[in-house]
């Protein structure tokens, strides 16, 4: 790896080196049987912050974003290879392969669920409840257990046994419809965010909700059942768009890049390339107008407040995009942020990855995987002063800890080992 991502001198990564520093969910042990993103980047979650995370796999095949490219690939004669989207979700957890739907399966499960504080789990609705698995059959064995349920539509409703794509419920939730150039432009349409924000914000709210509950059955003793759904976390992080919509009634549109409620905003061309800016209120707006050039703008009736400026973008436009394309886009980026207003390059990822400020808070770091050496992970953001994360356990080969785990966690011997291996089940 590329030690220039590492800056030994940021606060920030040296705190998080610290080994012997306590870590906020230490002593806690979660069973993760799920599979993909939103599940899996839960589970990742609160193994950045300490607690010992079990991934739950199918034998022989693993975790389905397994098999997917591109991937690492082992310098060594095994010839190796784990995913980059596998590594992505599943650093800090220990891999058991074990076939649930199998009856000695499923009792390992419950088992495991003896001594453990969290169960998350991806499966449609009703697919553990089958064989055994569901919250109420494992409640009776650990009444202290915090069961996650992510699924696309949650436990309820008439889309209830659907599955959920993230692609699926930014269609559904209203997230596409705003996404997008605005209508009579080239290019315009709805489009999908690049990334899979829905699934991975789940897997955020998924982290909260186990921390919640654990919170609570500290002061209660006892464990609980979470319903989360992807459409239901899509609903709620409309935000501001779907309040403005319960008040006014009207239907927000695309905008393309460009703030929905301010103007100057998105991406404008320069003389040799783009870049983004927000003017944010009327006094950036007024310098704006003076270092672009066009003083005038600042007193002109049509463009005195954000809503008229918006209500006159393309009047608007086509008086500062001339003036914008005699300069590069250094220039603007400078000059911009001398006065204060808001701007900023359109990176591609090779450019955020080895951005300076990026490399500097530490956000590209490193684990050692015990198949492939030192690979790259991105950092998670939070910051603690007390409780630094800690990257100590590299994304799992697929069934490594499998002997391990079932010897200490649940007793088994060498003989009972050797004969579920026999039927497949582990």
């Amino acid at each position: 790896m590329n030690q220039g991502t590492m800056n030994s001198e940021n606060p920030a990564a040296s705190s998080q080196a610290s080994a012997a520093a306590p870590r906020v969910l230490e002593g806690v042990r979660v069973l993760d049987m799920s599979r993909v993103l939103a599940g899996p980047w839960a589970a990742q979650l609160l193994g950045d912050f300490g607690a010992d995370v079990i991934k739950l796999e199918r034998p022989g095949v693993g975790d389905d974003s397994r098999s997917w490219e591109p991937a690492f690939r082992s310098d060594g004669l095994d010839g190796g290879r784990e995913s980059a989207y596998f590594c992505s979700a599943n650093r800090g957890k220990r891999s058991v392969t074990l076939d649930f739907t199998t009856a000695d399966g499923a009792q390992t499960v419950k088992q495991l669920v003896a001594s453990a504080d969290v169960l998350i789990e991806n499966y449609k609705v009703g697919t553990l409840a089958r064989y055994g698995l569901g919250y109420e059959a494992l409640a009776e064995i650990n009444p202290r257990l915090i069961y996650l349920s992510v699924t696309g539509f949650g436990q309820t409703g008439p889309y209830r046994h659907r599955a959920g794509y993230d692609t699926i419920i930014q269609a559904m939730g209203g997230m596409m419809s705003i996404t997008g150039e605005r209508d009579g432009v080239p290019g315009a349409g709805p489009q999908r965010a690049g990334l899979p924000i829905i699934d991975l914000l789940t897997g955020v709210y998924a982290a909260l909700g186990v921390m919640g509950a654990l919170r609570h059955r500290d002061q209660t003793g006892r464990g609980q059942y979470i319903d989360l759904a992807l459409l239901d976390v899509h609903v709620s992080i409309l935000s501001y768009f779907g309040l403005n919509y319960l008040v006014s009634g009207e239907v927000p549109v695309r905008t393309g890049s460009a703030n929905p409620v301010t103007y100057p905003s998105g991406t404008f061309d320069c003389a040799d390339g783009q870049l983004v800016m927000i003017t944010g209120n009327d006094a950036q707006f007024m310098r704006f107008a003076e270092v672009v050039g066009l003083p005038e703008l600042a007193g002109d009736e049509r463009f005195l407040t954000s809503a008229l400026r918006v209500r006159n973008r393309d009047l608007l436009h086509s008086l500062i995009g001339p003036n914008l394309m005699a300069q590069p886009a250094a220039h603007w980026m400078q000059v911009l942020e001398e006065i204060g207003v808001p701007c900023g390059p359109i990176n591609d990822l090779a450019g955020v990855l080895r951005d300076p400020h990026v490399q500097s808070r530490g956000m590209v770091t490193q684990a050692i995987h015990s198949r492939l050496g030192a690979i790259p992970i991105l950092a998670n953001p939070l910051r603690l002063s007390q409780a630094p994360m800690r990257y100590d356990v590299a994304p799992p080969v697929l069934g490594a800890h499998t002997d391990e785990v079932l010897k200490r966690e649940v007793g088994l011997t060498d003989a009972q080992l050797a004969r579920l291996r026999e039927l497949k089940v582990i």
